[in-house]
């Protein structure tokens, strides 16, 4: 760990509503959390068990009780956003599985005679990621986490391909699905769940056989008690089951649309605004990491309470100095080692019209953010 986040970071952070969460209002992706939980705990007669607990997690339940090896690059503060040294904003919803298993060993020690032998633990949430810029896209994701967990009688990859059977047809009735190999620290046999949508494949989650080593640290013996892990994208599922195409929207103020974001009707279309591209050609340094996550999280960072208007960022093209003519050189005030970046921001409000004097104040945040040449080349007249 490199840096943690200030006092107003982290009030920034928690100040974001977690639409997953009833408490502070209500929210189709409630309905999505609700109708899985119902489906999969009848199809199972299982005890359904709702987890909501602090985004603030310990390090070691957001990682170490769940597998992650102490030198995982997914540690790094580049991906995680660190309160303190022991603590983080929990980067995805797993973070809540560790506790809930401890909760359900205690009750079993304690109650061994009356204890449940198949339960569903269901943890939504929001969680806080550095992640790309696009329609699919953002720092604070929703996700779900359904974990099967049985005593007794061992859970089977067939049980995991009847559940994810289970949740594409409640979450998305009559769709296509596939699953890939995926490796996960905190599974076994792990698959990567896509469903067809709009012509091609969309990743929705992840999942696999819970691994031994995580429900043992919990302290629910094995083989005694094996279980299923399963993580979802619930913005996702929402907005495939809605066919909403901006994950933007999902936090719309306009009336228009956020009255159509409480229930799992098809989504209806509302005038947009038109977009507002700029494309930037920025130096940065020969260390720089461009890729779409952390380009993505330094794009937010510098527009601050602006960053909901940034549809899509993306990289085009990426020059070394040795591979640019002088006079591009001189143009850009780049030096030797240093390379040549165009960038491709496209800009769009939901609820107004941004004139071009707008998008070229948002064009140079983000240019000073992230340009690092000797000249500067600004849209604004003045700088």
């Amino acid at each position: 760990m490199s840096a943690v986040l200030t006092p107003a970071q982290l009030r920034a952070c928690l100040s974001i509503r977690d639409l997953s969460d009833p408490a502070q209002g209500p929210h189709a992706l409630q309905l999505v959390v609700g109708d899985l939980a119902a489906a999969l705990g009848s199809a199972w007669d299982a005890e359904v068990r709702v987890v909501r607990s602090s985004p603030v997690v310990s390090l070691a339940d957001n990682y170490d009780h769940l597998g992650y090896a102490a030198d995982a690059v997914t540690r790094e503060a580049h991906y995680t956003r660190y309160v303190d040294a022991e603590h983080v904003l929990r980067s995805h919803s797993s973070a809540s599985i560790p506790g809930a298993l401890r909760r359900l060993a205690a009750g079993v020690t304690a109650e061994a005679g009356t204890s449940p032998t198949d339960v569903l633990l269901v943890c939504p949430g929001m969680c806080y990621r550095r992640d790309s810029i696009d329609w699919q896209h953002t720092g604070t994701p929703h996700q779900l986490d359904l974990w099967r967990v049985r005593r007794h009688r061992p859970c089977t990859e067939e049980d995991l391909t009847e559940q994810i059977g289970l949740v594409v047809e409640t979450a998305l009735p009559g769709s296509r699905w596939r699953t890939e190999p995926k490796v996960h620290p905190y599974t076994e046999h792990g698959r990567q769940i896509d469903v067809w949508w709009q012509g091609r494949w969309v990743e929705i989650g992840e999942c696999g056989l819970a691994a031994p080593g995580v429900l043992a640290g919990a302290g629910l013996p094995v083989p005694t008690w094996t279980g299923l892990a399963m993580g979802l994208g619930l913005d996702r599922l929402l907005m495939l089951g809605k066919g909403i195409p901006d994950i933007r929207l999902l936090r719309s103020a306009d009336p228009r649309v956020a009255a159509q974001m409480l229930d799992r009707t098809e989504y209806r279309p509302v005038s947009h605004q038109p977009p507002v591209r700029r494309d930037l050609s920025v130096v940065v340094d020969a260390g720089v990491d461009t890729s779409a996550e952390l380009l993505g999280d330094r794009v937010r960072a510098a527009l601050g309470t602006d960053a909901d208007v940034v549809e899509t960022v993306e990289v085009l093209s990426e020059t070394s100095y040795d591979d640019l003519p002088a006079a591009a050189r001189t143009r850009l005030g780049i030096a030797p080692g240093q390379r040549n970046v165009l960038v491709r921001l496209v800009v769009r409000a939901l609820d107004c019209t941004l004139t071009d004097a707008d998008a070229n104040r948002l064009r140079d945040q983000v240019y000073a953010e992230l340009h690092q040449g000797a000249v500067s080349q600004w849209a604004e007249a003045g700088r």
